[in-house]
């Protein structure tokens, strides 16, 4: 059993479980978005989680998808914990729309690449 190995198919699936919810909270709507601020806490806090897990991956995982833009996704998790009431609403929802997407294949790709826990 590899310690890292396994840490980053725990993160992974950390971030797979919040891409899904995030997902499920919006169904790719942004008005579902714009009209709960339910669905905008639950969606931040995702997002919150998601980017926590992907600063603490390895470099060796992160290096086999060098298209996704780590050092960003760190820097948006900084702005929305420390955002506090000046979270743009706006620029959550295209993270949403436009990073997610890519983000979640690349997650796919690498639980893929780790392969099964052993």
């Amino acid at each position: 059993m590899n310690p890292g190995l396994d840490a980053d198919r725990v993160l992974l699936a950390h971030m797979r479980d919040c891409l899904d919810r995030i997902r499920e909270y919006t169904r790719g709507e942004r008005s579902r978005f714009d009209a709960s601020r339910l669905v905008q806490d639950a969606v931040i806090r995702n997002l919150q989680t998601l980017t926590e897990s992907s600063q603490r991956l390895s470099s060796a995982i992160k290096g086999t998808e060098p298209q996704i833009p780590w050092r960003e996704l760190a820097g948006f998790r900084n702005v929305i914990v420390h955002g506090y009431l000046g979270v743009d609403l706006g620029a959550v929802w295209l993270v949403v729309e436009q990073d997610l997407p890519a983000l979640a294949d690349a997650v796919s790709r690498m639980t893929t690449r780790l392969g099964p826990q052993g």
